[in-house]
């Protein structure tokens, strides 16, 4: 039996990550002590989960994010700039950063070090408080990913590169360590060098077979079945009527002009909205005018338990994040993306490439292609049995079970 954490930022989507939290449950089933790790506003879906939760002050994860800039009136070229280490500062602002590691520290002492890390893909604190432990780090959710050619990149990158090793290298100083659980080439990264376990296959990642590493294991996933009864507006939808989900996770909840024109588009293509806005505050009178943009039945709500809705869902219109991406490629949903961010563009890439749906640009939502998309995808059987196709082979890898196999071997060969 083997005393396992599972540490991720203070976000309900980086429980997931496609079968994040799955793994950590598999690993209870089988008889290891496995504590979760993260800050208090997660504690409660722990709690539903029946995983033990240890809160930390900080994980090392910048949130709520630096406010963004008003980029109006600024140059395209600083725009970017602005934009990308917007970003940078929220995965890897040293003195948050510097705060996890100490926290997760700490946490070893009154609780004991760990046999093993498992790390939300984007969470620096974990692969500093591993090393310095001396402790495996598993990454979950992310391909191991081989660094991107210096030539290949812009100058935004190249200079944020610099800046991202610069900071890394500090954190590593400060702490005395190496960085031996990052990547150092010109595009720095949480990298495992025992294992990440990507929730998706290898045939997701054609267009990038070439650039994965070996300690990539690619373990699908598949839906569970519900064990409880459908919620009460879910029960009284009768069900022959065909269901469309909109959703923008739970992080970029205020573009509510995206849920207006996703489900006018739904409903428009025959199918029922299920508009689902997350829990982030949205003031009473925008509240209002999204409920009057809706069309005529739509149900407003802000969370949905994907058990029992996906089933009954025949399209997902969303931003292209990883979990949602992954909810419907294991219920074999053609879906549409439109990515705002980070690593959904490459989500919406992919979904194209499979053919199991559409990637769509906010140029694209504001010309009415959600529409036409939306009638396409629901009157295509050949998208739709590629859908089912592919949900039959991310079953096949073995999902959570598999997972919590490789981590085991991970414990065993570090003994």
């Amino acid at each position: 039996m083997s005393n396992l954490w599972f540490v991720s930022a203070p976000l309900f989507g980086h429980l997931d990550w496609g079968g994040f939290l799955k793994t950590a449950r598999a690993l209870q089933q089988r008889g290891h002590n496995v504590t979760w790790v993260s800050e208090n506003s997660i504690g409660g879906a722990l709690a539903r989960a029946g995983v033990p939760f240890a809160p930390v002050r900080r994980t090392g994860w910048l949130w709520p994010p630096p406010p963004a800039p008003d980029l109006s009136s600024v140059p395209p070229q600083e725009a970017v700039m602005l934009r990308y280490r917007r970003a940078l500062d929220t995965w890897l602002s040293e003195a948050w950063v510097a705060e996890g590691v100490t926290a997760l520290l700490e946490l070893a002492d009154d609780l004991g070090k760990p046999d093993l890390i498992a790390t939300d893909p984007f969470l620096s604190a974990s692969a500093l408080a591993a090393e310095a432990l001396d402790v495996p780090l598993v990454v979950c959710g992310w391909p191991a990913l081989k660094e991107l050619n210096e030539e290949y990149l812009f100058p935004v990158q190249k200079a944020l590169a610099d800046d991202s090793q610069e900071r890394i290298n500090r954190l590593c100083a400060r702490f005395g360590l190496r960085g031996t659980n990052f990547s150092q080439g010109a595009t720095p990264s949480v990298l495992s060098p025992h294992l990440h376990v990507s929730y998706f296959s290898e045939s997701w990642y054609q267009a990038d077979v070439d650039n994965l590493l070996p300690q990539t294991l690619f373990v699908g996933g598949s839906p569970t079945s519900p064990d409880d009864a459908p919620p009460g507006w879910l029960a009284v939808i009768p069900a022959d009527v065909p269901l469309a989900l909109v959703t923008l996770g739970s992080v970029f909840t205020g573009d509510l002009g995206f849920f207006s024109w996703a489900a006018q588009a739904a409903a428009r293509a025959g199918c029922l909205p299920l508009v689902v806005i997350g829990h982030n505050p949205i003031a009473p009178e925008k509240k209002a005018e999204l409920k009057a943009a809706l069309p005529p039945g739509t149900r407003l709500l802000n969370w949905v338990p994907f058990d029992q809705v996906l089933p009954r869902t025949r399209l997902i219109i969303h931003h292209g994040g990883m979990g949602t991406t992954h909810a419907a490629v294991i219920h074999g949903i053609p879906q549409i993306a439109v990515p705002h961010a980070a690593d959904q563009r490459g989500n919406a890439r992919r979904i194209a490439q499979a053919k199991v749906g559409l990637n769509l640009t906010a140029h694209d939502v504001r010309s009415g292609a959600l529409l036409e998309g939306a009638r396409a995808l629901l009157s295509d059987a050949h998208v739709q049995q590629t859908a089912r196709d592919l949900a039959a082979e991310f079953a096949a890898l073995g999902g959570a079970d598999r997972a919590a196999e490789a981590i085991e071997a991970v414990v065993g060969q570090s003994r």
